[in-house]
């Protein structure tokens, strides 16, 4: 069973730093670009970041270009998000999920191309 577990929320002052995980299961986690969403209370859910599966490429929104930074550790079958200079605006529950098709990177965040989303993780931004 495809399984995907988003960790590592919390609150944070406004210019803090917090490091989100995902823990993909139940595929070959080194065949899949992973993918970042977040979704803010009454917004529709947004790309942030998504990583290829071999970890050479990424693609960013440009909301949090410069301030997040995604990477992965493929013999840890583990996916990180390092968020830094954090705004009141990033408040949001935070997804992983695995794009559709093996072996594919897409620079857009259409969500139609993925197929499996974890349970979130809330971070909020407060002073």
């Amino acid at each position: 069973e495809v399984q995907l577990q988003a960790f590592g929320g919390g609150l944070v002052q406004p210019g803090g730093s917090l490091r989100l995980s995902c823990a993909p299961s139940g595929f070959t986690f080194d065949d899949y670009t992973i993918g970042w969403f977040r979704q803010a209370p009454g917004k529709e859910r947004e790309g942030v970041s998504q990583i290829s599966w071999q970890g050479d490429r990424t693609y960013y929104a440009y909301s949090v270009k410069g301030r997040f930074t995604v990477s992965r550790d493929n013999a840890k079958n583990t996916v990180y998000l390092q968020m830094s200079s954090l705004k009141p605006e990033d408040t949001a529950v935070y997804y992983c999920a695995r794009i559709g098709l093996k072996f594919r990177f897409y620079t857009n965040f259409s969500r139609r191309l993925y197929d499996y989303w974890g349970q979130g993780t809330l971070v909020t931004v407060s002073s």
